[in-house]
């Protein structure tokens, strides 16, 4: 498969080696949805329609865990948060093998810009 583009706020962290602990750069979440993001966003490719920027940590979170009122209202938020984290995985650090470049003077953008 050739190469993708993924739109991240410029102020986004650079994303941690595989392995290492999240640092909420959204690279893995802009690039397709996991299983729960499939759910959520009603679409199996594209960024998840979970994530969501944070400006005052200038990073991405997902959405089921930073207002699991919004995208998991069925559930009680503590159950929402638990189960949520269980899904995407969180805390067991990067499973992203993406290599995330900035965009080029030739493409017409800056690095970073949407």
């Amino acid at each position: 498969m050739g190469p993708r583009i993924i739109h991240l706020h410029p102020a986004a962290p650079t994303k941690p080696a595989t392995g290492a602990a999240c640092n909420g750069c959204g690279v893995c979440c802009a690039a397709e949805p996991c299983p729960l993001g499939m759910l959520l966003s009603r679409r199996r490719r594209g960024a998840c329609a979970a994530l969501e920027w944070h400006a005052a940590d200038a990073r991405y979170r997902c959405g089921a865990l930073a207002a699991p009122a919004r995208w998991l209202p069925w559930l009680p938020a503590p159950l929402a948060r638990g189960l949520a984290g269980r899904w995407i995985a969180a805390g067991r650090g990067c499973d992203a093998d993406l290599e995330p470049q900035a965009a080029g003077p030739a493409s017409g953008q800056s690095p970073g810009q949407p």
